[in-house]
């Protein structure tokens, strides 16, 4: 409806979503459905979903980086993938199971199949959004948890196993976590566990499906040698992918409050001041051990800051932001060290930094929560707070949306990848991990056929070559080529064949 204003300009009177709207969402050939929602709203969601689209091949640039040469493409082409993958699952049943809103108390209904009557109503989380918004914002959310913990198959896993693990995994594990704690119906929802942006739906249940992944897959080839004692191959990657994960962090939690709103801004401001003390937390650390002001462990105290404050990004004060930073990028620095403990290997830290910092952040949540915060949306229902308001149970509801999610995202995630496992002894493309000569060979070379660079740089890669023509033009015959990445010793001789691209070269 037009009016005019008192300047005389003419604006859209913003009006009240009507009780009897249609269960398809309007009829926009009969009403604007715009004037049920403010614009600026709009446009943030619309940029907050590109930008947690942005965080994906933040993941896989970050994942690439860490990993060895010969298998960094395999895991940018999984994070590209399996946004693919996910999305058509989204598309197809996962949003109308995680955000029906005739939903359980576990899992939703299947009303909007295939996006159906998903249009101009209200969200069910919010009426800030209409609900095709907030299909493609938490679509994103979806994405990025898989790829998360999909780096678990790093080095040694199967593409095709992964993929249909991608969508088993989303309808099962991710549907069911995100539908208890962000659907209104959900049980952690109604108990009162507060979790802004994913402590438990995407950090905690991604972090403990790769747990569970990589003990599936085995340990790779010489782990607990000298062979698998490398530096990450590419730091300029993992700072690429940091930097691509921060910036999209902003849509991730400021973009959680659904609207333009002073709650936005505050999940904006802790969540930048978090990664920022999680990374000199980190840094300071690694220094302590190493007087080396590494930029890898910069960058993973960065992400650790950031996940640590996602759950409470929308509750806690500014001034909290400091200490989920620091006890984040703490925490996570020393949970490197369970995977020794826990037999696994665990390439990525996945566990570490994901399952443990979101566990950190949802029970920091918990002491550092307060009531006014949550309201600065101007439609969120007053919340009791955490600790700083005398709430003292809401620990205990912390407590138990942290565990629960841990535990059926961790068994979960082994009973499907040990039904595809089974199915693998019958159907040999299933098979969850490349065998040893495969493994050997690079999981570019033998899965994509393709590789993530032309050139390597062979003094650094291959030493006591006696065939070197020229420097680096040729390599032929049978190599003594026994050292890592980092130049130490692994005992092993490797052979090179002359045929193949200096790319495939590499430990």
């Amino acid at each position: 409806m037009s009016a005019t204003t008192t300047t005389g300009l003419p604006y859209v009177r913003l009006l009240p979503t009507p009780s009897n709207m249609p269960v398809t969402g309007g009829d926009s050939l009969t009403e604007d459905l715009n004037v049920y929602y403010e614009s600026g709203n709009i446009a943030w969601m619309l940029m907050s979903t590109a930008l947690v689209l942005l965080m994906i091949p933040g993941v896989g640039f970050f994942y690439s980086g860490l990993a060895r040469r010969k298998s960094a493409l395999s895991l940018l082409w999984l994070s590209v993938m399996g946004t693919a993958v996910v999305s058509f699952q989204w598309f197809f049943w996962g949003y109308s199971l995680a955000f029906s809103h005739n939903a359980g108390k576990y899992l939703g209904a299947l009303d909007n199949f295939g996006f159906r009557n998903v249009l101009g109503a209200p969200s069910v989380a919010s009426p800030l959004v209409p609900d095709l918004l907030y299909a493609v914002y938490q679509g994103m959310f979806a994405a990025i948890t898989v790829v998360l913990a999909i780096g678990a198959v790093a080095e040694r896993g199967r593409m095709l196993p992964a993929l249909i693990y991608m969508f088993i995994w989303t309808t099962l594990i991710y549907d069911t976590i995100a539908c208890w704690t962000w659907n209104p119906n959900g049980w952690v929802y109604k108990m009162g566990g507060l979790d802004f942006a994913g402590g438990t739906p995407v950090h905690i249940a991604s972090g403990c499906a790769a747990l569970a992944y990589s003990y599936m897959l085995g340990k790779r080839r010489g782990h607990g040698t000298q062979e698998l004692n490398y530096r990450p191959h590419n730091v300029t990657h993992i700072v690429i992918g940091t930097v691509f994960l921060w910036v999209g962090w902003f849509g991730f939690n400021a973009g959680s409050a659904l609207g333009a709103n002073l709650r936005a801004v505050i999940a904006a401001v802790v969540t930048h001041l978090a990664a920022c003390m999680g990374g000199i937390t980190w840094c300071l650390v690694d220094y302590r051990l190493e007087r080396k002001w590494s930029t890898v462990g910069f960058c993973s105290g960065v992400i650790a800051g950031l996940v640590a404050i996602t759950p409470g990004s929308g509750y806690v004060p500014v001034w909290a932001a400091v200490v989920f930073g620091i006890v984040g990028g703490a925490t996570c620095n020393y949970a490197t060290k369970l995977k020794y403990f826990l037999r696994c290997d665990d390439a990525l830290d996945i566990f570490a930094v994901h399952a443990v910092g979101g566990f950190t952040g949802n029970i920091l949540t918990a002491f550092f929560a307060a009531d006014y915060i949550a309201h600065l949306d101007g439609v969120s229902a007053p919340i009791p707070g955490g600790w700083l308001n005398r709430h003292w149970m809401q620990l205990a509801y912390q407590l138990a949306d942290s565990v629960s999610g841990a535990a059926f995202s961790f068994f979960g995630t082994c009973l499907i990848l040990a039904a595809l496992d089974f199915l693998g002894k019958f159907i040999p493309v299933l098979k969850l991990r490349v065998t040893e000569e495969e493994e050997i060979l690079g999981i570019d070379d033998v899965e994509i056929g393709e590789f993530a660079y032309d050139y390597v740089e062979l003094s650094r890669e291959v030493k006591g070559l006696d065939d070197i023509d020229d420097g680096v033009s040729q390599i032929s015959g049978q190599h003594d080529a026994r050292y890592s990445h980092n130049g130490h010793y692994s005992g092993e001789p490797k052979s090179y064949d002359s045929s193949r691209p200096l790319a495939s070269l590499g430990p």
